[in-house]
């Protein structure tokens, strides 16, 4: 398949390329910018006039709910979610059911992958063995079967001797480690962030120590061990301010935010919306500056989606009695140019953290336009303007706390490996 992408402005931090240029696809690879090939024609020509041209993104945390709570969702209804935010890179934690602590279960989450043909898929292997925190998982096995990195996914590792192990195996086996920041013992059962809202709702508090005291001890293993660090899902300004003293040192630190987090606060669970109920939680105005802030300065390198679907049940309780998490990947990127419309965000630090940095914290060859690359691609129209319908989300989760927001811009094709996995018009 030869496809021409005409007219479109092209936008790839990797290669500091901004420019209205053509890309010449055949192949499944980029074979030209710009100019057009000798010999070369093409099968399908799409007209980007007036659209943006960008990597295919790269999730750094979505769950896709198989194996083992296929009801939930699936590798194939996620991924198309994912395919109409303009994603083509997926990164998922270990905590499937059964744990991904073997090659088998890599095996088997790599064949679904296969099988949809929608995304790359990036399992992290389990840090300890069934997410324990008591036995290491056999970590260079886990590499060797495909594993980006490890994690213990939200399971603590409370003795902090087993930690240090972890980091020094992880370490010998040149494996990143993907930590969840968060000490059980003072987020005591907490829901939302500890604060005068919680006191008001009489919901269980989670107070900024639970990421902070949490953070501290990491960063003083990550020393002693030199194991490269990623702090996931960051919530604090105070957390920012501790890994960019850490990075400062010159220790391998980086850390990721969800989107969630940079677009809403603790006011916006005000009507007991479940919807609302994440981890980490929702926290106040400050922290959400700092986030953003932290993002400017280069201390957080990601924005991931966090994708959690849950069934209709899941969050039907009580608030403190539903299941935490949204379902937010097929509205990563529009939710993105929503913090550049406002101009929290610089249009290409936006991108460059949907593509080529969450791909160097992975360290996979994705997320540039370069040539001779995968012809990973998403074209994104940013005068259109969307409303978000939790019924007529892709994801079998509705479970969005972006219900009715109005966002501008939405994804018109997402390519993968030269083929086209979402053209907007087939669901209009």
């Amino acid at each position: 398949m030869r496809i021409h992408i005409e007219g479109g402005r092209l936008l790839d931090p990797a290669n500091n390329l901004d420019a209205k240029q053509d890309l010449f696809i055949a192949d499944g690879k980029i074979v030209s910018i710009k100019k057009k090939p000798d010999g070369f024609d093409s099968d399908l020509q799409i007209n980007a006039k007036d659209k943006i041209v960008l990597p295919g993104l790269v999730d750094l945390c979505a769950r896709l709910r198989e194996p083992g709570l296929e009801y939930k969702g699936t590798i194939q209804t996620e991924s198309l979610a994912a395919n109409s935010s303009g994603i083509t890179s997926i990164c998922c934690p270990p905590d499937t059911d059964p744990v991904i602590d073997t090659p088998a279960i890599i095996e088997l989450i790599h064949q679904r992958s296969r099988d949809a043909e929608r995304t790359n898929i990036y399992p992290l292997g389990a840090l300890t063995k069934d997410l324990n925190s008591e036995h290491l998982a056999e970590m260079h096995i886990l590499k060797q079967a495909g594993c980006v990195g490890v994690s213990n996914a939200y399971n603590a590792i409370d003795n902090a001797e087993v930690l240090r192990r972890a980091f020094e195996y992880a370490h010998s086996c040149n494996l990143t480690v993907f930590l969840y920041a968060e000490d059980h013992a003072l987020k005591n059962n907490g829901v939302v962030h500890e604060g005068a809202l919680s006191t008001r709702l009489g919901l269980p508090p989670i107070p900024e120590t639970a990421e902070t005291v949490a953070i501290c001890r990491a960063i003083l293993l990550a020393e002693q061990t030199q194991v490269h660090l990623h702090f996931c899902r960051l919530s604090t300004a105070r957390g920012v301010q501790l890994i960019k003293a850490a990075q400062a040192q010159g220790l391998p630190i980086t850390a990721d935010v969800a989107i969630c987090n940079l677009l809403l606060t603790e006011m916006d669970i005000a009507d007991y919306n479940s919807d609302c109920h994440l981890q980490p939680p929702l926290r106040s105005e400050r922290d959400r500056s700092g986030l953003i802030a932290g993002i400017n300065d280069g201390t957080i390198t990601a924005v991931c989606s966090d994708h959690q679907p849950h069934d209709v049940d899941a969050k039907a309780a009580p608030f403190s009695l539903t299941e935490s998490g949204a379902s937010t990947i097929e509205h990563l990127l529009p939710l993105m140019m929503h913090l550049v419309n406002r101009e929290e965000l610089k249009l290409e630090k936006a991108i460059s953290l949907l593509t080529s940095q969450p791909a160097n914290i992975l360290s996979i060859d994705k997320g540039s336009l370069e040539e001779g690359k995968d012809a990973d691609v998403c074209i994104f129209d940013n005068e259109e303007s969307t409303s978000i319908d939790k019924d007529n989300l892709l994801s079998i989760g509705k479970n969005t706390p972006f219900n009715g927001w109005e966002t501008q811009g939405a994804v018109s094709h997402t390519l993968l490996n030269g083929r086209v996995v979402f053209d907007r018009s087939e669901f209009k």
